[in-house]
C-alpha cells in the first residue's frame, strides 16, 4: 500500500461536503461490513446525523467471522445502533451457479433486507460505501444499488481510495490502513458451483495466511487447486522454506490438492479477466 500522508484542504473540504450531505438525507442505514470504505462512511454519517445513523451487517458463510466481530466492536465502541441481518447467499436462487450476475443476485437481496429494517426503524435512506475507484470496473452490484434508491455518498462526493484512507488516519480510525476485503464468493471462477464447504476453505486458508502475518492476499479456489495472490513484495517472505511448507501442509489438510502462487500478485477482480468486454461493459457502473 502507498504511503498515506496526512489529508489536503481539498480532502477536509470534501469531508464537510460528505457530512451535509449525509445531513440532509435525515436519517441513514449504513451497509456495515468493517472495511476501509463502509467504516469511514458510517463514521462521518454518525458525526453527521447521531442516532439517526444506524449500521446493518450482513452475516452469511462467505463473511469472515472475524470480519462481523469487528464490525460489532466498532459499533460498540462508539454507541452506534447495530443491526445484524442474516444474508444467506446460497440460499438466493442461481447463486450457488455462481453466474457472472452473481453479486447483484447477492446485493438485491441484501439492500431489500437492509431496506426493510431502515423502514421499521424509521429510517428514511439506505447508503452504500462504494467510492470513484470502483467505476470502471466489472460491478455488476451497482445494478441494485440503483435500482433500488440505495445512496452511494462516497461516490456523489468525488471519494477516491486514497482519499478514504487519508482521511480515516487523520479521523483515528482503525481501518485506515486495513487491507481490501471482497465477500469470499468472489474467490470462484464464474461457472464454478459454490459451497459451503469450499467456502470454508477459502476462508481458513486466507486466515492462515494473515496469521502468518500477510496483508493484503486472495486465495482464488480452482477446483482443488488454491492460487494464492499476496502483494510482490511478499513473494520472498511467502517462499522461505518454513512458511512454504507450512502453506502447503495446511492447505492440503484443509482440502485444497495444490497450492500455486500467482506471480502477478494480488489485483482487485481477477476473477473478471476471464470476462468478454460485452460482459465487463454490461457491469460497469450499474448497467
Amino acid at each position: 500500500m502507498e504511503t498515506v500522508k496526512n489529508p489536503t484542504r481539498e480532502q477536509l473540504a470534501k469531508y464537510e461536503a460528505l457530512k451535509r450531505y449525509l445531513e440532509s438525507l435525515g436519517s441513514a442505514a449504513v451497509a456495515f461490513s468493517s472495511g476501509v470504505d463502509s467504516t469511514f462512511l458510517l463514521y462521518a454519517a454518525h458525526e453527521a446525523l447521531g442516532d439517526c445513523a444506524i449500521a446493518v451487517t450482513a452475516a452469511s458463510c462467505s463473511f469472515p467471522v472475524r470480519e462481523l466481530n469487528e464490525a460489532r466492536e466498532f459499533c460498540a465502541s462508539r454507541g452506534i445502533r447495530h443491526f445484524v441481518v442474516e444474508s444467506e447467499e446460497l440460499d438466493i436462487e442461481g447463486f450457488s451457479h455462481n453466474p457472472k450476475n452473481r453479486c447483484y443476485l447477492c446485493k438485491r437481496e441484501l439492500f431489500e433486507k437492509i431496506g426493510a429494517i431502515a423502514r421499521a426503524q424509521g429510517i428514511a435512506a439506505v447508503a452504500e460505501g462504494s467510492n470513484l475507484d470502483d467505476n470502471g470496473d466489472y460491478r455488476p452490484g451497482l445494478q441494485a444499488v440503483a435500482e433500488l434508491g440505495v445512496k452511494s455518498p462516497l461516490r456523489a462526493c468525488g471519494f477516491s481510495k486514497a482519499d478514504i484512507r487519508a482521511l480515516s488516519k487523520f479521523l483515528g480510525l482503525p481501518t485506515w490502513d486495513k487491507q481490501s476485503f471482497a465477500c469470499l464468493s468472489s474467490r470462484f471462477p464464474y461457472g464454478d458451483e459454490i459451497s459451503r464447504e469450499k467456502l470454508g476453505m477459502v476462508d481458513r486458508a486466507e486466515q492462515l495466511l494473515i496469521d502468518l502475518g500477510f496483508r493484503q492476499l486472495r486465495v482464488r479456489i480452482h477446483g482443488k487447486i488454491a492460487r494464492v495472490e499476496l502483494e510482490p513484495a511478499d513473494f520472498q517472505a511467502f517462499l522461505r522454506d518454513e512458511v512454504r511448507l507450512k502453506v502447503y501442509e495446511s492447505f492440503k489438510a484443509m482440502g485444497f490438492d495444490y497450492v500455486t502462487l500467482d506471480i502477478l500478485g494480488y489485483r482487485t477482480g481477477s476473477m473478471n479477466e476471464t470476462l468478454s468486454e460485452d460482459d465487463r461493459m454490461k457491469g460497469v457502473n450499474g448497467t
